[in-house]
């Protein structure tokens, strides 16, 4: 393991170090420098001692030798109102094309109570096997019991990569995962290819704000793990016919947990369902009032869609942030999504240009969402989005 110590018989308490650490993880007491638990281990004060006094011992590497035993890739079976939650059939979809580039199994981790049914799904689409670990105390999601056997699962079977939904379990559960097992975690991928030489992924995602966007590897280390947004890939569609084997391995189920799940609660984030909506109605700044999100409603309720945000309207505080689509918010791709009012900055453009058809509204003929919408109407939103509920309403009865 790294490690960094004051070697105090060279340390004259120069303070040196302290403009050079970046945590502020570093004082002096006696005339000798002394660092506290916020330090990180970076290695960014070493260079700055002039007298040698910092003693600072690296992590060994790991060699590519000692990865060999990695195989397979492994998607997170996360369950979701007793049924497979879609981000998972979608990452599914995604390994099943790394795995036959790797020419190696697409494998699913499921845990719960009664999930055998949930299994099927998985290898009808595209799973070739299912790790299932079956019992009463998985049945609500619990970070510490979860964390624990997944990461027992994965010391005992060796997968080269694991995906995880961005989701409110994924984004609890991959990063205490991967800290368990010492390995790298990359958050929010919107793209996972295999490097045809090194047979390595690349992992990439936005960065800075969006408008970069950066390509991570992990060649040191095992499993390469990554979490990706809902509705960024595209699920498999079902093959019932489709064969696969349900594998029940033996772990240790956690008796004695800190974390003690009392009550799970349906959040309005849950209710508005944005990543599950087939039809979005979005708002931005161009509705003008807080009140105009009454039109925008009624034309979602017409069409059987959900209400989406800007950030600029939730931080208006306009409407709750479980509204908001974006890099920000929420990653959607329903089949029809409204902009109405939104200019099209490139962290919303993040969040909703997969979806099949963009329907713009924008007073602003050369307003950005117009680069991406399918279809474009140049006007004012409160005149245009009334009649096209009127429309609606005498077209679908």
């Amino acid at each position: 393991m790294a490690n960094i110590k004051i070697v105090v018989e060279k340390c004259v308490g120069c303070k040196l170090c302290i403009g050079a650490c970046p945590f502020g993880a570093i004082k002096v007491e006696d005339k000798k420098a002394v660092i506290d638990e916020k330090c990180t281990l970076c290695g960014a004060c070493v260079s700055s001692c002039k007298l040698s006094a910092i003693d600072f011992q690296k992590e060994e590497t790991i060699t590519m030798d000692d990865l060999s035993s990695y195989k397979g890739v492994w998607v997170f079976g996360e369950v979701k109102c007793g049924t497979a939650a879609s981000v998972s059939l979608e990452l599914l979809g995604e390994g099943r094309k790394l795995s036959e580039q790797l020419k190696v199994p697409l494998s699913a981790v499921l845990l719960g109570e009664n999930v055998e049914p949930i299994a099927n799904t998985l290898i009808s689409h595209g799973a070739d096997n299912v790790f299932m670990v079956d019992h009463p105390s998985l049945k609500i999601f619990n970070d510490e019991s979860y964390t624990d056997i997944f990461v027992q699962l994965i010391q005992k079977y060796k997968p080269e990569i694991v995906l995880m939904g961005a989701t409110t379990y994924g984004r609890s559960l991959a990063p205490r995962v991967s800290s368990r097992i010492n390995t790298g975690l990359t958050a929010d991928c919107t793209g996972l290819e295999i490097d045809p030489e090194r047979k390595i992924l690349l992992q990439t995602r936005p960065a800075f704000g969006g408008n970069l966007m950066a390509t991570i590897i992990c060649p040191n280390h095992r499993p390469q793990m990554s979490t990706v947004r809902p509705k960024v890939m595209k699920a498999l569609p079902a093959d019932p016919t489709r064969m696969g084997e349900i594998l029940r391995p033996e772990v240790v189920i956690p008796q004695e947990v800190k974390v003690k799940v009392s009550q799970v609660v349906s959040s309005v984030c849950e209710m508005v369902n944005l990543t599950e909506a087939d039809i979005i109605v979005s708002a931005g700044r161009g509705i003008g009032d807080p009140k105009n999100l009454k039109v925008i409603e009624e034309l979602a309720v017409v069409l059987g869609g959900a209400v989406g945000a800007s950030r600029a309207v939730v931080d208006a505080g306009w409407i709750e942030y479980s509204h908001q689509v974006g890099q920000t918010g929420k990653t959607v791709g329903p089949k029809v999504y409204f902009a109405c009012g939104i200019s099209g900055a490139i962290q919303h453009l993040a969040g909703m240009s997969s979806s099949d058809t963009i329907i713009a509204i924008n007073k602003n003929p050369d307003a950005p969402i117009f680069k991406v919408a399918t279809f474009g109407i140049v006007g004012d939103v409160l005149e245009v989005v009334p009649q096209l509920v009127s429309e609606f309403k005498s077209r679908l009865g």
